[in-house]
């Protein structure tokens, strides 16, 4: 079997489509975080529509979300990178591999020198996955993955619409003070959330030890749009 991991996002969307058109027997994986806009239930359907096969969703049940994870780990970020993607990410995917016969997994890397060096780093730390990377296959970005979506009648994601160059966890540890300053405005409640739990476990997310309430909120730098 060929697992295509689906993660809510347009390059993942697109490289599930044609993981589907080019290989046999491929099953596509959602990793659900707890975190995520509730519009990105709606796009999993249409994806579903759009594919004609479902996605499957598996889970971490410990935590309700990724700031749980931060309460109840009492860790945010690290050398090891942050404690919340490896709970409710890898640790899931891992379980995931070890029951079930997992021939290749396809990644949505898009074509460009950062994701690039990314799938390199893949392939050297993950190489019994036997990635398959088909946007740098394709040669395509994320705008050009956007445009595939819209022309097959599907809106992209909200977050997308309101700024955000992911469609990850709203809030996610490893987002800078632009980043922050966003969720601020447009999810006051997370950053709250986040604001407190920092102070609970007295850590922050962001670089230079600065905590989420002392972020001048003029700080940082504004995405670049998905078009």
């Amino acid at each position: 079997m060929i697992v295509s991991w689906w993660s809510g996002g347009l390059t993942s969307a697109v490289a599930c489509k044609i993981a589907l058109q080019k290989y046999n027997d491929v099953k596509i994986v959602y990793i659900e975080t707890g975190s995520h806009h509730p519009d990105t239930l709606r796009f999993k359907k249409d994806c579903e529509a759009w594919y004609g096969v479902e996605i499957h969703t598996i889970q971490n049940k410990k935590y309700e979300d990724h700031i749980d994870v931060v309460l109840s780990t009492r860790y945010v970020n690290g050398p090891g990178g942050a404690r919340c993607t490896g709970e409710l990410k890898k640790n899931v995917r891992f379980d995931f591999e070890r029951n079930n016969d997992v021939t290749n997994q396809v990644w949505g890397y898009e074509f460009t020198p950062k994701e690039g060096n990314r799938a390199i780093r893949t392939i050297a730390q993950y190489g019994y996955t036997h990635t398959l990377f088909p946007l740098i296959e394709e040669k395509l970005t994320k705008n050009e993955c956007a445009g595939l979506i819209e022309s097959a009648g599907i809106e992209i994601p909200e977050m997308y619409k309101l700024g955000y160059s992911n469609n990850n966890c709203i809030g996610c540890v490893k987002g800078g003070a632009g980043y922050w300053n966003k969720i601020r405005v447009d999810f006051p409640e997370v950053f709250k959330a986040m604001a407190e739990a920092e102070r609970e476990i007295n850590a922050t997310c962001l670089k230079g030890r600065k905590f989420l309430d002392e972020l001048n909120p003029k700080a940082g730098r504004k995405s670049k749009p998905i078009v």
